[in-house]
């Protein structure tokens, strides 16, 4: 396989900013601001909850189904690109019946449509990286897709936060639609994918869908390694701001979590390419116990952090230690996913994903207990940040025996 041009890297990652956007709008700003249109102020937290925690049931359902489907897809346009196609158009239709919704039912069938209507899309676009870019340069490339991923983070911040009317969103709606559809138009027309007139495999449709699971062992380790880190540190996400409230006292707790967030944000993206070349350099593995030791690092130093200044550092640390980890554990599960079945089994690292999103929710009602044990000492968020920092290590332990294909090209060719 020839080496991927700088342009190259560009046109196939580009779908993941648009994809980033839409999520991040929809789940951090728009659903929390619409549902209140719906809903009465104290049902909430507890409708929004369950309505994303469906929705990320069903993403970790259909994402690996279609990305198995587009493996063996036969198509004069290559396996990835038309499912990609066909999820870009269904995302417009549900999109608009979010924004046209009158009602919580109908806002909840649009929010369920998308995620089945993204994940469609989402899946082959996993396996299209995996085609398409040697292995000497997954390291690269994975940094590439996490760059993309948190700048449609970002661009989230800045631009949904500005144009969201929660009385009237059709705006917002609008945007992530541009955004989505011109990014996703960069790596279909801009990626190239060779005709499949027939299956590549010669699977049938019973074995294109069945796993393995003795037989790709490394890869269930990968899954579980990559769950455990992503549980700590979207937890630590997901209640900083009760804890910039509660333990900083700040005049402004929504605003200091934003700058923390941000600052977060930011690391991931400046380590996630730095990260990925060297994970080409020196292999995998070593970048991940990097990333282990300065996520332990950083959530550590929060328990100590009683200032501004002292959680915008610390949380720079834990950001690089995320960067490092997303760009090198993407790159293992491409170099451990088997030739011709990338979509498939890089659409299970979605259990991880999804599924460290949901279990991370479950920490909040153990930092109550904690906290109210010792009012004021708020052990609570002491010990979301230990275990924050035990389960980046824990990680790290998990990985231990999964080979490392990388180090091994690396070390033959030296």
């Amino acid at each position: 396989m020839e080496r991927a041009t700088r342009r190259e890297l560009i046109n196939l990652n580009a779908f993941w900013l648009g994809l980033a956007f839409m999520w991040n709008s929809l789940h951090v700003l728009v659903l929390p601001a619409v549902l209140l249109n719906f809903v009465p102020d104290a049902r909430k937290n507890t409708v929004l909850g369950l309505l994303t925690f469906v929705g990320l049931l069903i993403a970790t359902v259909v994402q690996p189904l279609s990305g198995a489907l587009s493996d063996n897809l036969s198509t004069r346009f290559g396996r990835r690109r038309p499912l990609m196609g066909l999820g870009i158009l269904l995302d417009l239709l549900f999109l608009g019946g979010m924004a046209l919704a009158g009602g919580l039912a109908w806002l909840a069938l649009a929010y369920f449509g998308l995620q089945i209507a993204s994940n469609i899309g989402h899946g082959p676009a996993q396996g299209l990286m995996h085609d398409r870019v040697p292995r000497s340069q997954m390291g690269t490339a994975s940094g590439v897709k996490n760059l993309f991923d948190m700048g449609g983070a970002v661009l989230a911040a800045l631009v949904t936060g500005r144009v969201l009317v929660p009385s009237n969103p059709s705006v917002a709606y609008l945007v992530i639609a541009i955004l989505l559809v011109g990014s996703a138009a960069i790596t279909l027309f801009g990626s190239h994918e060779d005709p499949t007139t027939k299956f590549p495999s010669g699977q049938t449709v019973r074995e294109q869908f069945s796993l393995d699971i003795r037989a790709h062992a490394a890869f269930w380790r990968l899954i579980l390694a990559r769950g455990v880190f992503l549980v700590g540190v979207l937890a630590v996400q997901g209640f900083a701001e009760y804890f910039v409230k509660d333990v900083l006292d700040a005049k402004d707790p929504v605003q200091l979590t934003g700058n923390l967030l941000a600052s977060i944000v930011l690391s991931i993206m400046a380590f996630a390419l730095i990260a990925g070349r060297l994970s080409d350099r020196i292999g995998r593995k070593p970048m991940h116990a990097v990333a282990s030791v300065l996520t332990a690092s950083g959530s550590l130093l929060l328990l100590t952090a009683r200032s501004t200044p002292a959680v915008l550092g610390f949380g720079v640390v834990v950001g690089g230690g995320i960067g490092v980890f997303l760009t090198a554990n993407w790159a293992l599960a491409n170099d451990l996913a088997p030739k011709g079945e990338g979509g498939k089994f890089l659409g299970l690292t979605n259990l991880a994903t999804a599924g460290a999103g949901a279990i991370s929710r479950l920490a909040g009602p153990g930092i109550d207990l904690l906290n109210a044990a010792r009012p004021g000492a708020y052990l609570g968020y002491s010990g979301l940040f230990a275990g924050a920092a035990i389960l980046a290590l824990l990680s790290l332990i998990i990985l231990r025996s999964v080979p490392d294909p990388a180090k091994g090209n690396l070390e033959r060719r030296s």
